[in-house]
């Protein structure tokens, strides 16, 4: 295995996620965005009206695997995260986003 196959090899994933914990109001959304785009991710985040923040995350594996991991055990630093849940990963042919927006 050559360091090369990420792009073709591994394919693309889309995963959703949701993040508890005190993570409304602490620019949860601003950072997670900023982190997404740092990865080359698309998707989308947005707060619930239950105190969580959820979305879409979509790219290759290994960068939605990166930011599985901050959105479960890093976060902002004004963020306190409890858990964060993921569901229904799957592989895409093709990116069903252009960007990672933060939705109202």
């Amino acid at each position: 295995g050559g360091g090369a196959a990420m792009a073709d090899g591994e394919g693309l994933l889309s995963v959703d996620y949701e993040v508890h914990g005190k993570v409304q109001g602490v620019f949860f959304r601003k950072y997670t965005q900023g982190e997404a785009k740092r990865l080359g991710l698309v998707g989308w985040v947005r707060n619930t009206s239950h105190g969580t923040v959820q979305g879409q995350i979509q790219g290759p594996p290994a960068r939605v695997q990166e930011l599985q991991e901050w959105l479960r055990k890093i976060g902002n630093p004004q963020s306190r995260i409890s858990r964060a849940e993921f569901s229904n990963e799957k592989k895409i042919e093709a990116l069903e986003h252009k960007e990672f927006q933060i939705l109202k």
